[in-house]
C-alpha cells in the first residue's frame, strides 16, 4: 500500500510540472482525434453517436450506456492527454521557456490560438455544440461583470438581466434596422455586406445604452448599502422589462427576431477575450484596489482620500457596459430576443453562477460559468429535477465554501503562462 501511495503521489507531482501550453496541446490533440475518430469509436463501445457533452446526456437518458459513455470519454480525452501531456514535458517546458523571451502579447496571442483551435475543433462536431458553447462564453462575459459589483464591490445588485436586456434590445434594433429588410423597421438602409464589420458598434452601444440605464441605479442606490440596493435594482429589473413588453416598436411581448448571424464563434470568443482582459485589468488597477477598500470599510477608505461614491459608479457603470456587450451577443446568437427571458430566473442563474465560483475572483468567475452552464444543458433531461439538484449543490457549496470555490484570487497572466519548475528550481 505505501508503494501504491508512492507511485501515485509520483504520478502527480510529474504532472504538475506540465505548463498551460502542455494542456492545451493535449486538449487539441484529443478534440483532433474525436473529429476524425469519434464516430467509429462511439458506435463501436455502442454508442448511437458522438456524445455532445461528455457523455452525460446519454448518462442520464440512457443509463444502461454510462459504462460505453464513460470508456469513451476515456478514450477519446482522458488517455491522448495524458500520455501527450506526459511524454512531452520537456518539450513544451522548453517551448514555454522560449515564449518567454519574446514580449507577453506574443505568448498569450500563441496560448490564445492554441485555445481557440481546441474550442473551434470541438465545437464542429455539432451545432448544439457550437450553441452550447458561444452561451457558455457569453456566460462567463456575464459572471464576470457581475462579479465586479457583488465581488469586489461587495453590494447584492440584481440589474444585470436588465442592464443584458437593453444591450440586447439596442445591438438588435441597429441590425435589423439597418442591414435587414423588415416589415417593421422598413427597407435595408446600409449594405449588408458593411454589417459584420459594424456589428462592434451595435455591441459597443448597446453596452452604452446599458450604463446610461444604470446611472438611474447608481445615483440614488449608492447613497445607501445592503438590503437597498438589491430592492432599487431589483425594481429597475422589473421597469426594463415591463417598458420593453409595452413597446410596439420593438413588437412588445412577442419579441424581436430576424437579427443576422454574425455572432459567430470567432466573433464571440474575441470579445469574451476582450472582457476577461479588461475586467481583470481593472479589478488590478488602482481604482480596483481602491473599490476592494470600499467594500473592506468604506469609512476608512474615505478617511484615505477615497471618493467612495465615485468609485463605486464608475465601477457600477463599468460592469453594465459589458452586461450590455453580452446582451447583444446573447441576441444574435439565439437571434431572437424576448422580455421573458430577462427575468427572474435568468437573475438567479447569473447569481448562481457568481457565488458557485468564488467572489472576487476572474478564475472562479470562470469555473462558475463554464460549470453552471455545462451543468444545466448536460442535466436538461431530467426537466424539472435539474432545478432541484442545481440549487442543492450551490447550498452544499455556501455551507462548505461560503466564499465560493476559487474566491479571492488574481488572474496573473505571466504565472499562468510560465514554464513550470522542477522540484530543484531548473525548468
Amino acid at each position: 500500500m505505501p508503494g501504491k501511495v508512492r507511485t501515485s503521489r509520483n504520478l502527480l507531482a510529474s504532472y504538475s510540472r506540465v505548463p498551460l501550453l502542455g494542456w492545451l496541446c493535449g486538449a487539441l490533440i484529443a478534440v483532433t482525434l474525436e473529429r476524425f475518430a469519434g464516430t467509429p469509436v462511439a458506435l463501436a463501445l455502442g454508442l448511437p453517436k458522438i456524445p455532445v457533452l461528455f457523455g452525460l446526456d446519454i448518462m442520464l437518458k440512457k443509463p444502461i450506456l454510462v459504462p460505453s459513455a464513460i470508456l469513451y470519454v476515456l478514450l477519446v480525452y482522458g488517455l491522448p492527454m495524458g500520455v501527450t501531456t506526459r511524454s512531452s514535458i520537456s518539450l513544451t517546458n522548453r517551448l514555454a521557456t522560449l515564449l518567454f523571451r519574446f514580449p507577453i502579447a506574443v505568448t498569450v496571442a500563441v496560448h490564445l490560438a492554441l485555445l481557440y483551435a481546441t474550442l473551434h475543433l470541438w465545437a464542429g462536431i455539432s451545432d448544439y455544440r457550437a450553441l452550447v458553447l458561444k452561451l457558455t462564453l457569453i456566460a462567463v462575459m456575464l459572471t464576470l461583470s457581475l462579479n465586479v459589483i457583488n465581488g469586489y464591490m461587495g453590494e447584492f445588485s440584481c440589474s444585470h438581466p436588465g442592464f443584458m436586456a437593453l444591450g440586447a434590445y439596442c445591438a438588435s434594433v441597429f441590425t435589423v434596422g439597418l442591414f435587414v429588410d423588415d416589415r417593421l423597421f422598413g427597407a435595408v438602409f446600409l449594405p449588408p455586406a458593411l454589417g459584420p464589420f459594424l456589428f462592434p458598434i451595435a455591441l459597443v452601444l448597446g453596452g452604452f445604452l446599458a450604463s446610461f440605464g444604470a446611472l438611474f441605479v447608481a445615483i440614488p442606490s449608492f447613497r445607501t448599502r445592503g438590503d437597498y440596493l438589491a430592492i432599487i435594482s431589483l425594481a429597475f429589473l422589473f421597469i426594463v422589462k415591463s417598458l420593453i413588453e409595452n413597446l410596439e416598436f420593438v413588437r412588445g411581448p412577442r419579441g424581436l427576431s430576424g437579427q443576422p448571424d454574425w455572432a459567430d464563434l470567432p466573433t464571440v470568443f474575441l470579445w469574451t477575450v476582450l472582457c476577461v482582459w479588461s475586467i481583470n485589468n481593472f479589478v488590478r488597477s488602482t481604482i480596483g484596489k481602491a473599490l476592494n477598500a470600499v467594500r473592506d470599510n468604506e469609512m476608512a477608505a474615505s478617511a484615505m482620500t477615497v471618493d467612495t461614491r465615485r468609485t463605486k459608479i464608475v465601477a457600477f457603470l463599468f460592469a453594465a457596459f459589458w452586461a450590455g456587450v453580452a446582451g447583444g451577443l446573447f441576441a444574435h446568437v439565439l437571434r431572437y430576443v424576448n422580455p421573458s427571458t430577462f427575468g427572474i430566473q435568468n437573475l438567479a442563474e447569473v447569481l448562481a453562477m457568481v457565488y458557485f465560483g468564488g467572489l472576487n475572483s476572474v478564475y472562479g468567475s470562470i469555473v462558475g460559468a463554464v460549470s453552471i452552464s455545462l451543468l444545466g444543458e448536460a442535466l436538461r433531461p431530467l426537466e424539472i429535477f435539474k432545478w432541484i439538484i442545481i440549487p442543492l449543490l450551490l447550498i452544499l457549496v455556501m455551507i462548505f465554501r461560503p466564499t465560493g470555490l476559487i474566491a479571492f484570487k488574481d488572474l496573473d497572466v505571466t504565472v499562468l503562462l510560465r514554464p513550470k519548475q522542477k522540484p530543484g528550481g531548473e525548468v
